[in-house]
């Protein structure tokens, strides 16, 4: 009877550790992390930490809620994305094209953010807690800055 009890506990256990954040598309999760490219894909609540998605083209895809804590998107084009609710920690945000992107709500604490394009991004509620801004729209407070957008 013991025997029996530590053999479905020990089957069970993974289950409790398993993590509950996923991508709503697992195929574009894959899509993305083979390819470097995934438009308009649906990556909602994906797990991207530490991913390296230098250049990656993710235009208009569905970022919400996903996690890129240490993520590098170096270059990373994402026009017309929706990154709401996303946690950008310790990201690496340069020469990244967030032209139009939804970006409200996004945790970008101790994030590295140079050179990025935020021409018409919605930025409401922003965690910018130690982040390191440079020559990008983003402030703290005031009236809407002229953002420019790249040519």
């Amino acid at each position: 009877m013991k025997l029996q009890l530590l053999a479905a506990m020990a089957l069970a256990t993974p289950l409790f550790f398993t993590s509950s954040v996923r991508a709503e598309n697992p195929q574009d999760l894959q899509k993305l992390l083979s390819t470097g490219e995934c438009i308009q894909c649906d990556l909602s609540g994906a797990n991207l930490s530490g991913a390296h998605l230098i250049g990656a083209d993710l235009r208009g895809s569905k970022l919400q809620g996903a996690n890129l804590v240490g993520a590098n998107l170096e270059g990373a084009d994402l026009t017309g994305a929706n990154l709401a609710g996303a946690n950008l920690t310790s990201a690496y945000v340069t020469n990244v094209n967030l032209k139009q992107t939804n970006l409200n709500g996004v945790n970008f604490t101790r994030a590295t953010i140079h050179d990025s394009n935020v021409y018409k991004a919605s930025m409401n509620d922003l965690n910018l807690t130690d982040a390191e801004i440079f020559n990008t729209g983003i402030g703290i407070g005031g009236e809407d800055a002229e953002i420019p957008d790249w040519d």
